[in-house]
This record gives structure tokens, sequence and C-alpha cells, in this order.
């Protein structure tokens, strides 16, 4: 219990050597037995959040306390820093007043859902309910008059005739015109002599 009182002096001493405002300290131990106590600091920028992180980690560290991890370094608007017994949270004033875990964690505050209490039903208590019947309706008696039978006529099988293809048409081939020799008038040329 005495390491819990320095580790929480410690906390807030490196809390208030970088000016973090509006120091809080809230026991949370009849409420959770994951911590006993949370810091929640407002810092007025990121850069403020950061450094007031890193003094945080440095103090602890150097009292011989381990660090189990840190979130949030990275945006800087919400930075928390698990120091085992004490969660520390160093919020900038829009997003502290947006989440309100001063509020949150206030023993009268916090409030649980309770568990429902199932009641144990033995199978001696269990009763089988049978939906109730049904009335029964008269039914008018439906009178099926015979299906008239049409004649059935056979019809020839008369065969229609194949419908014709059209012929397929072959492609025009131009073939060389053989030249024919002429014949020179012989009996032309004997009858001019």
């Amino acid at each position: 219990m005495a390491t819990q009182k320095t580790l929480s002096a410690i906390v807030i001493d490196a809390l208030e050597d970088i000016k973090a405002r509006d120091i809080q300290l809230v026991n949370v131990m009849k409420i959770t037995s994951f911590f006993d106590y949370i810091a929640i600091a407002s810092a007025d920028s990121t850069r403020q959040t950061k450094a007031l992180a890193n003094n945080v980690i440095e103090k602890v560290k150097e009292a011989g306390f381990h660090i189990i991890g840190t979130e949030g370094e990275g945006t800087g608007e919400w930075v928390l820093v698990d120091c085992g017994d004490i969660v520390v949270h160093i919020m900038q004033p829009a997003v502290r007043e947006y989440y309100k875990l001063e509020e949150l964690w206030r023993e009268g505050k916090v409030e649980f859902p309770k568990p429902k209490v199932v009641k144990k039903i033995s199978l001696a208590d269990t009763v089988v309910k049978k939906p109730p019947a049904k009335k029964a309706v008269a039914k008018k008696p439906v009178t099926k008059k015979p299906a008239a039978k049409k004649p059935v006529t056979k019809k020839s099988a008369v065969k229609k005739p194949a419908a014709k293809k059209p012929a397929a048409i072959a492609p025009v081939v131009k073939k060389p015109v053989a030249k024919k020799p002429v014949a020179k008038k012989l009996a032309t040329r004997k009858s001019d002599s």
C-alpha cells in the first residue's frame, strides 16, 4: 500500500513538473480490480500531452517502477500511460469534457448492469402446453360434375414435305481464256496470186 502512495506521488509530481492543469487522482479500488487509481490531467496542446506522458514515464522508471504500456502518443489528443496500479490519462480539454472520465469512475456514479437471475427448472416443473384445438367448421360437400369427354380424333400422320434448303452458291472462278491460233487465210492468198 505504501508503494501505491509513492507511485501516485511520483505521477502527480511528474504531471506538475510540466504544468499539467486540473490534476485529479480517483480511487477505484472498490470498483475494479485491474488498477487502484486513475490520474487525470489536462494539457493545452498535443506537444504538452506528449511531454507530460514522457515525463511520467521517465519519473516512474527512475523510481524503479515498470510501465506496462502507453497509447495515443501518435495523435496527442489523449495519451494513456499504464503504470500498473495507476493509469494516467493526459487529455486536451475538449476531449476531457467529452468523455468525462471523472464522472464515469466516481464510486457513486458507476453503474454496472446487474446479472439476471435465472431460475433453475426441473423436468417435473415443466408442463408441455398443447395448442388449443381448432373448432371444426362444417364444410359444404363439394359436388363434382363429370368432365365432358371430348371426342378423340386420330390425326393421320401426314408427312410434310421437307423444306428445301437453298443451294449453296459456288464461288465464281475465272478461268483463263485459251487463245486460239489465228489461221491465216491461206486460201485468200492463193487466190490473190
